[in-house]
């Protein structure tokens, strides 16, 4: 008995290559219009800003010369307070914000009304977006210095202060506890109940189980949403400016003023390098941020 032998490829065989190149070409094409959208969007503003930031226009000649002047008119004096101001704000609204977000989230998945749950959700999509001077007029109308609140209840004769720090941080909350419930909810969905059944079997109780499983694995999904509200609070400005004015310190709102005018002569670049501060403050939040999105994303898969 012969064995027969194989046939020879021909170029049929080879032919779903080329499609498959051509495919590949088209799918970059259809991406060109988006990768210029972006280098004109965000490119620009960006060479612009770093030109800026280190670029000082002599007044008696008007030449222009590259220092490093504006960087560190930014790190000193009123500037510096503002960016501290900022960043403990910041700090401090994401912290309440990503435990009482985690707490409703948790509230929201466990319960049984499925009806409760998407009203939840759908919600806090809205509020997670409702900002700037809307949310700022709603909060001095009913917790302003005259506000329904305040005037129903006599907070002020208790020492309540809608425009001081923590007034601000109340006002804050209002749309990063959504958020937080946003970003931690499919984390919670995730948990599976074997973990709790395994720690239950084991004798440990609902304290253990959450202190020795869950919230090890939701670790990084919890350090992501802190990182998160961080970024979002930071780069809030409609807000406090509608609420607060200057009787706060915050970058957002000396960059305003910066471009306004009201810096000394030679100083006009300094909010160029105060944006630059901001940008490598969100580099450094991204930078912690995708990490651990990509750790949760492992743990929960």
């Amino acid at each position: 008995m012969t064995l027969a032998a194989a046939p020879a490829p021909t170029a049929a065989d080879s032919a779903p290559a080329a499609p498959v190149r051509r495919r590949g070409a088209a799918g970059w094409l259809a991406v060109v219009p988006l990768l210029a959208f972006t280098a004109v969007a965000f490119g620009v503003p960006a060479v612009a800003m770093l030109n800026g930031a280190f670029t000082v226009r002599d007044q008696a000649t008007g030449a222009t010369a590259y220092t490093t002047a504006n960087l560190t008119a930014s790190l000193h004096g009123a500037y510096l307070t503002a960016l501290l101001g900022s960043v403990k704000l910041s700090a401090v609204s994401a912290a309440i914000g990503a435990v009482l977000g985690l707490l409703l989230a948790q509230a929201v998945v466990t319960s049984r009304f499925r009806a409760l749950r998407e009203a939840v959700l759908t919600a806090s999509g809205v509020l997670a977006n409702f900002g700037g001077v809307p949310l700022a007029f709603a909060f001095v109308a009913t917790l302003g210095n005259s506000g329904v609140l305040t005037r129903r209840f006599g907070l002020a004769d208790h020492g309540w202060d809608l425009y001081s720090f923590w007034g601000l941080t109340l006002v804050y909350l209002y749309f990063l506890i959504p958020l937080m419930v946003l970003t931690i909810t499919p984390a919670l969905e995730g948990l599976r109940s074997q973990w709790r059944e395994a720690a239950q079997n084991s004798g440990a109780t609902h304290a253990q189980y959450w202190l020795h499983v869950a919230l090890p694995v939701l670790a990084p999904s919890l350090l992501g949403g802190f990182v998160l509200l961080f970024g979002s609070a930071f780069a809030a400005y409609a807000t406090a400016a509608a609420m607060v004015g200057s009787s706060i310190p915050l970058v957002t709102l000396q960059i305003a003023d910066a471009l306004s005018g009201n810096v000394l002569v030679g100083q006009e670049n300094v909010a160029l390098a105060l944006s630059l501060d901001m940008v490598l403050v969100a580099v450094l939040v991204m930078a912690v941020y995708l990490p651990l999105q990509r750790r949760s994303a492992r743990w929960l898969a």
